[in-house]
């Protein structure tokens, strides 16, 4: 059962990406601040929820935190200051937006780059330990699929519709029929090869 928070005393923010791993589209990733009453029995991590849980969870999460935001940082960014630093930029990107100043963020994860001035810790599936990780997990996961499924309209050989961006077979064989487009990672392979 997830934890409602880490500590009592102070604002948390959980903060967490989705779309590390693709080949195709931005990184996103959201920062939420829930109620310390906060509960839902199915919220989790995204990954281990349906795509209906997911859809169902969105508009709870985003009515009942006290703040959200979510932020993403495009596919030629990510070629210029790596997925890493991309990853830690749009969570930064995500705090400040945030209407709620926190006064801790729970990062989803092993290390984070803080250049918001707020306290910090980070935990290893974190997503699966605190519910505002889990709560900003499926808020990033959620408006990156809505954004891959809209550029799919775009480049409908991918099948981003059904893969997200992600490196499956169909997605990679695509690639190597009909080569990379304005929204794959050149830096990733397999695109890179295809810049010499």
């Amino acid at each position: 059962m997830l934890q409602p928070y880490y500590t009592l005393d102070l604002v948390e923010a959980g903060c967490d990406e989705a779309g590390r791993g693709c080949l195709a589209g931005p990184v996103f990733a959201a920062a939420v601040i829930l109620p310390k009453s906060f509960y839902n029995e199915t919220l989790n991590d995204s990954k281990k929820l349906t795509l209906k849980q997911r859809k169902i969870l969105r508009p709870i999460i985003e009515k009942e935190a006290l703040a959200y935001a979510v932020a993403k940082i495009d596919n030629h960014e990510i070629d210029k200051i790596n997925i890493l630093n991309a990853s830690f930029k749009a969570m930064q990107l995500a705090v400040i937006q945030l209407s709620i100043k926190p006064e801790l963020l729970l990062i989803d994860g092993n290390r984070f780059k803080n250049t918001v001035n707020i306290p910090h810790k980070c935990f290893i599936e974190g997503d699966g330990i605190y519910m505002s990780i889990a709560a900003a997990s499926v808020l990033a996961k959620t408006y990156r699929d809505d954004f891959m499924e809209k550029l799919d309209k775009e480049h409908p050989v991918y099948g981003w519709k059904n893969n997200k961006g992600y490196p499956t077979k169909f997605h990679k064989a695509a690639i190597i029929l009909h080569g990379c487009t304005q929204y794959h990672r050149m830096t990733f392979a397999p695109c890179m090869p295809l810049l010499f």
